[in-house]
C-alpha cells in the first residue's frame, strides 16, 4: 500500500537521497502520476534505486524551472554546516524543499497526527503511544524517524492516527505539517553542526508546535531547563492546551512520576494510575517521563485512564533501548546501543545497581559530557572504538577502565570481571554515549553484534 497524492499528478517532483525513505517517496509519487527526478550522491544508492525500477536524473545537470518540489532525505544538510548544492539549485529555481512526512500530511489532512520529538526517548515514546492507541482498538500507523517510510503507510482518515517520531532534521523540512497532539520530551545538545548551534537546534524542535490551534495539545517534559522554558512560553501564549510531564517530580495539571507511581493530574485530581515498578520495559526516571508523556498523549486522544494503565503493562519495549538480551551465569546483558550521546547514556547508568559499562565509538561534540559525575553504580568500564583513549583519560580516578578496542573483546572482558566480582545483581550494559560509525553501519548493527557476542558467551560455558 502507498499513500496516493493526486494533487501531484502531472507535476514534476525531484527526490534527492535514495535510501528507504527516498525510494518509497519515488514509488508513491510515480504511482500518483507525478514526473519524478530521482538522484543520490552515492553510486551504490543509485544502483539500488535503478534495481528497484526508479529512473535516475542527474539533479546537478538540469534546469529546475517547472520543478514543483524537492523531497529531501533528512540526512542531507539543509543549511548547516553548508547548504547542500542540490538544495541551493532547487531554491534558486523557486522550488519548495520538503520531507516525505510533509507530503503525507498534505495527502491525508483529515487524519489525526501525533508527533513526538526530543533529544532522547522519542523512539520509545512513539512506539508506546502507538501501542496504547492500538490496544484501545484505534486505527494507527506508526513511523517517521522510526520504522518504515511514511509514504508506505495505509491511507487513514478522520478519527484515525498517524503516530510519528520526528527528528530535528525532519522538523526542518515540515512546512505546513500540524500536529493535533505534539510531544516534546527533552532538549540537550545534539546535532549542533546540522543546526548551526544550540539556538538552531531548539528552533527546529519548536517547529513541532507549528500551527497548533485551540483543539490541539502540546505535551512537554519539564525535567530540563530548556524544555521547561519552552513549556512556560507555550502555556502563556496558547492557543493549544499545554500539558507538563515529568519523570521525577510533581507536574501540576499534567502527568508525572512520584514515589514509584504514575500520577494523572490532568483534571486536577492527582490520581495514581499505575505502579511504575510493574513496567519492566520502562525502567528509570527517563522512561518514567516517557510513560507520562505517552499517557498524556493517549488521554488527549480520548482514551480512558484505566485502559491506558492496562496497556502500559503490556508494552514490549524496543530493541536497542535498554533491551535485556540475555542472562549468562547470573550476569544480565542489556543492549542500549541507541544511547549515542552522553545524556542518553547517563539515563541508563542511573537505572541499574552494579554496572559493567561498555562505552565508546565515534564521539559527538562532547566525549564524556558530565558522565564522570554519574558513575556511582559503575564497577568498571570497557572501552571500544575511536573514543576509547579519550574515555580512558576522562574516567581515570573515577572507575577502573580497560581499553578493549572491539565490542566482542569488551563483552568478554566485562563478563569475566562481573563473574569475578559477584557483587549484587551484575549488569553488562552496552550504552556507548557515542555514534557507531567507526566500527558499525548504525546503532542497530552495533546492538545486534552485542547480542551475538552474548549468545557466543552462553554457548562457550560448560
Amino acid at each position: 500500500m502507498m499513500i496516493p497524492m493526486p494533487f501531484l499528478a502531472n507535476q514534476t517532483v525531484a527526490v534527492f537521497g535514495l535510501g528507504r525513505t527516498g525510494r518509497a517517496a519515488a514509488h508513491a509519487l510515480r504511482a500518483s502520476g507525478a514526473r519524478v527526478l530521482a538522484w543520490d550522491d552515492s553510486q551504490a544508492a543509485r544502483e539500488a534505486a535503478a534495481a528497484d525500477h526508479i529512473p535516475l536524473t542527474d539533479l546537478y545537470d538540469r534546469d529546475w524551472t517547472g520543478v514543483r518540489s524537492l523531497v529531501l532525505s533528512p540526512g542531507v544538510p539543509l543549511d548547516h554546516p553548508v547548504t547542500h548544492p542540490v538544495v541551493a539549485l532547487a531554491r534558486g529555481g523557486g522550488c519548495e524543499v520538503l520531507s516525505d512526512i510533509e507530503l503525507l500530511y498534505r495527502a491525508r489532512p483529515d487524519a489525526a497526527f501525533v508527533g513526538i520529538t526530543g533529544t532522547n526517548g522519542k523512539s520509545t515514546t512513539t512506539a508506546l503511544v502507538a501501542h496504547l492507541l492500538d490496544a484501545a482498538g484505534q486505527r494507527v500507523e506508526v513511523g517517521g524517524n522510526l520504522g518504515r517510510p511514511v509514504l508506505d503507510f495505509e491511507p487513514l482518515g478522520r478519527g484515525q492516527f498517524y503516530v510519528l517520531e520526528m527528528s530535528s532534521y525532519q522538523l526542518d523540512l515540515s512546512l505546513s505539517l500540524t500536529f493535533r497532539i505534539a510531544v516534546l520530551l527533552n532538549i540537550s545538545p545534539d546535532h549542533l553542526d546540522r543546526h548551526g548551534g544550540m539556538d538552531g537546534y531548539v528552533a527546529a524542535k519548536k517547529r513541532l508546535f507549528h500551527g497548533q490551534g485551540a483543539d490541539a495539545t502540546a505535551i512537554v517534559g519539564i525535567d530540563d531547563a530548556r524544555s521547561r522554558a519552552l513549556f512556560d512560553a507555550l502555556r502563556a501564549a496558547g492557543p493549544m492546551r499545554a500539558v507538563p510531564v515529568s519523570g521525577n517530580g510533581a507536574a501540576p495539571g499534567g502527568v508525572y512520576a512520584l514515589d514509584g507511581r504514575l500520577v494523572d493530574d490532568l483534571d486536577g485530581a492527582a490520581r495514581a494510575v499505575a505502579d511504575l515498578a510493574d513496567l519492566g520495559t520502562l525502567r528509570g526516571a527517563h522512561n518514567h517521563q516517557n510513560a507520562a508523556a505517552a499517557y498524556a498523549a493517549a488521554r488527549a486522544a480520548g482514551l480512558e485512564p484505566d485502559e491506558i494503565a492496562a496497556a502500559l503493562a503490556t508494552f514490549p519495549g524496543l530493541a536497542h533501548r535498554q533491551e535485556l538480551v540475555g542472562e549468562v551465569d547470573g550476569v544480565a546483558f542489556v543492549n542500549d546501543s541507541k544511547a549515542t550521546n552522553p545524556d542518553a547514556a547517563a539515563k541508563a547508568l542511573a537505572s541499574y545497581d552494579a554496572i559493567y559499562w561498555i562505552a565508546g565509538g565515534r564521539p559527538k561534540d562532547e566525549v564524556l559530557g558530565d558522565l564522570a559525575g554519574r558513575l556511582r553504580h559503575v564497577r568498571a568500564a570497557f572501552l571500544i572504538g575511536e573514543a576509547a583513549p579519550a574515555f580512558a583519560a576522562g574516567l581515570a580516578g573515577h572507575v577502573p577502565a580497560q581499553v578493549c578496542g572491539t565490542l566482542e573483546a569488551a563483552v568478554a572482558a566485562a563478563f569475566a570481571r562481573a563473574r569475578r566480582d559477584r557483587r549484587g545483581h551484575p549488569v553488562v550494559l552496552l550504552s556507548p554515549a557515542c555514534a557507531s560509525f567507526d566500527q558499525f553501519t548504525d546503532f542497530e548493527a552495533r546492538g545486534e553484534a552485542f547480542r551475538a557476542a552474548v549468545e557466543s558467551l552462553a554457548e562457550e560455558l560448560p
